[in-house]
């Protein structure tokens, strides 16, 4: 059976995103939050706890995520998780971030087997979570992960997510998917395929290169294309005609939830463009709106700008057959 999972993306895939898109276009069957860092100081921050809380979750499937490279943190954060009722913690092996991957985290792990068997044999000693694993091909090389997979199998994971890039190249280049390919025979772990999902065209061309594989997660081709996981659900490449209504329905849900939240326009507006960055990829027609959104000073002029893009993108355009393709 086919699933869609929900990459998360640090600073923008938090709960109030995640409710606003539930609500408005569906098709992601779980999400994953963003990590929770804790610093060597055993102390989960506010934000955090706010994140994973089931009062602000409660209509979502939700794993909570830990990035570390200690097995006290993970235990901390796994005891944690467990009192608020989840069943599973997944363990960030995949941020390419050199602020994060060169202090051992994330990606930068990766080079460490070792560690990473230390780690998961006190995890799996110490407590009964279920644990999955995020992570990428390795973070200086794409060997990296050809250790890694033998360490892991000796763990009952509840899955694996591979997004076939090293995380020195970020999100730049290509995803190598015959190395992608070859770990599938070198694992007896459950495999979800993350990486460069942007369009129906493109999941149908993976789906046919991977027939095996049934679980695949999206990140930024999520947010850019807020309409795809369900196209891709209904094997359909074909948007709704009142696709920018919904879009802008689920636009002012999302900019209202952070105004809440948010002190002061300045913030909020910071806010509304990072997400703007990924939104215009949805406005083929309408480019030069990005920097009109950049420069707007006041709630106001953002408002009229956003109203004047979904406006200019409904009289203009016409359907379009696929979702938009990230560089």
């Amino acid at each position: 059976m086919l699933t869609i999972h929900s990459s998360p993306l640090q600073g923008f895939t938090d709960f109030r995103f995640r409710n606003a898109f539930q609500r408005f276009f569906g098709g992601i069957d779980q999400y994953i939050a963003p990590y929770i860092r804790v610093n060597g100081n055993l102390e989960i921050k506010p934000g955090n706890k706010r994140d994973i809380l089931p009062a602000n979750n409660s209509t979502l499937n939700l794993i909570p995520q830990i990035i570390t490279k200690n097995a006290d943190e993970f235990l901390f954060v796994a005891k944690y998780v467990q009192k608020l009722g989840f069943t599973e913690l997944n363990w960030n092996l995949g941020c390419p971030y050199p602020m994060i991957a060169k202090r051992g985290m994330g990606s930068g792990l990766l080079s460490m087997p070792d560690k990473i068997d230390e780690i998961m044999t006190r995890v799996f000693a110490e407590t009964d979570i279920q644990v999955s694993v995020k992570m990428r091909l390795g973070y200086e090389s794409s060997q990296e992960i050809f250790h890694v997979l033998p360490v892991l199998e000796r763990f009952r994971l509840a899955n694996i997510t591979i997004h076939p890039r090293i995380g020195k190249q970020l999100y730049r280049g290509e995803v190598d998917l015959k190395a992608f390919e070859e770990c599938l025979g070198q694992t007896s772990h459950k495999i979800f395929y993350n990486g460069d999902i942007t369009s129906v065209r493109i999941f149908r061309e993976m789906k046919e290169r991977f027939p095996t594989i049934n679980h695949w997660m999206i990140g930024r081709g999520l947010i850019a294309d807020p309409f795809l996981p369900a196209m891709i659900k209904a094997d359909n490449p074909v948007y709704p005609e009142n696709r920018y209504e919904v879009f802008n329905s689920f636009h002012d849900a999302l900019f209202s939830s952070y105004e809440e939240a948010l002190s002061g326009q300045k913030h909020l507006l910071i806010k509304m463009y990072s997400f703007w960055e990924f939104f215009i990829q949805s406005f083929p027609l309408s480019p030069k709106f990005l920097k009109k959104i950049k420069k707007a000073q006041s709630i106001n002029v953002y408002k009229d700008v956003v109203k004047q893009m979904i406006n200019n993108e409904t009289v203009n355009s016409n359907l379009h057959i696929s979702g938009p393709e990230l560089p």
